[in-house]
């Protein structure tokens, strides 16, 4: 009887843990603050509210590491007052002098961001990131750029990574990836989990003269095979920020259409955006 009853009692506490409802994705949608450039800090969050984005991830163009916390805190009164976050930062410059990086990571502390986004063109300087990273808990993700640059192919990325802390990650640009010839999904499930952010940016490219020029389209015009990502996001359950960038001169006249058809696209394949 006794047998019976804890056999029994297993195959409860077993039922009861499959039945546990699945993890779900938690991906929301951002603005990243270079698609904004021309206009001011103030006129950017004005500009994403009222396209009701919540999470900017701001260029130094908009909100400086070095200025005072005067004007951070300023900064971040005009956010709270508008309902919109600063989530993260970058690309943001970086050194081989810990000091100066740790007013990334100060920064970040005082806006509560969770990750910083970087691109060191020295990999020395990882090992003093490393420890600020270690020493604050806040994430810091790679971005990558286009072919020739240093981070433009994912297997660089990877000997990072292998290297380095796990809250060391990636900033997936997935529009660069697109330019640089490499499939979305394919980094992405190369990266193992460690994709802390991503740039919501298209491109196509085009021969001119013999050489292969990266064009920045609409979100869901160009080559860089949003779908099937998106969709192995959703059953990977990631959580995080896809951020709304070009680097089109064109479109940052004025954003209104580009974040208008991403905002579109975000909700037929992933869905709500907040």
């Amino acid at each position: 009887m006794k047998k019976y009853v804890f056999v029994s009692l297993i195959f409860l506490l077993i039922t009861a843990c499959s039945m546990e409802p699945a993890k779900k994705a938690d991906i929301k949608l951002g603005l990243q603050s270079w698609t904004c450039r021309n206009m001011t800090f103030e006129e950017t969050v004005v500009f994403a509210a009222k396209h009701e984005i919540k999470y900017i991830e701001f260029f130094r163009g908009h909100i400086d590491p070095a200025a005072s916390r005067d004007i951070h805190a300023k900064q971040k009164a005009f956010l709270a007052k508008h309902g919109v976050a600063a989530y993260s930062i970058g690309v943001s410059r970086t050194s081989m002098e810990k000091e100066e990086n740790r007013k990334l990571f100060e920064l970040a502390k005082f806006f509560d961001m969770k990750v910083v986004v970087v691109e060191p063109k020295n990999f020395d300087e990882w090992d003093n990131l490393e420890e600020l990273v270690k020493e604050y808990d806040i994430k810091l993700a790679i971005h990558n750029h286009g072919t020739g640059t240093a981070y433009g192919d994912p297997a660089t990325v990877r000997g990072v990574l292998a290297e380095r802390d796990s809250r060391i990650g990636v900033c997936m640009d997935i529009g660069w990836l697109a330019a640089a010839g490499h499939d979305a999904l394919e980094t992405f499930n190369g990266y193992d989990g460690r994709v802390a952010d991503m740039h919501l940016k298209d491109k196509r490219v085009e021969d001119k003269d013999g050489k292969r020029v990266p064009i920045d389209t609409l979100v869901g015009q160009g080559e860089s095979g949003f779908v099937p990502l998106m969709d192995e996001m959703k059953r990977v359950a990631w959580s995080g920020v896809m951020a709304i960038e070009t680097d089109s001169k064109e479109f940052q006249k004025d954003p209104t259409e580009l974040v208008e058809g991403a905002k579109a696209f975000f909700a037929e394949h992933v869905g709500d955006s907040n």
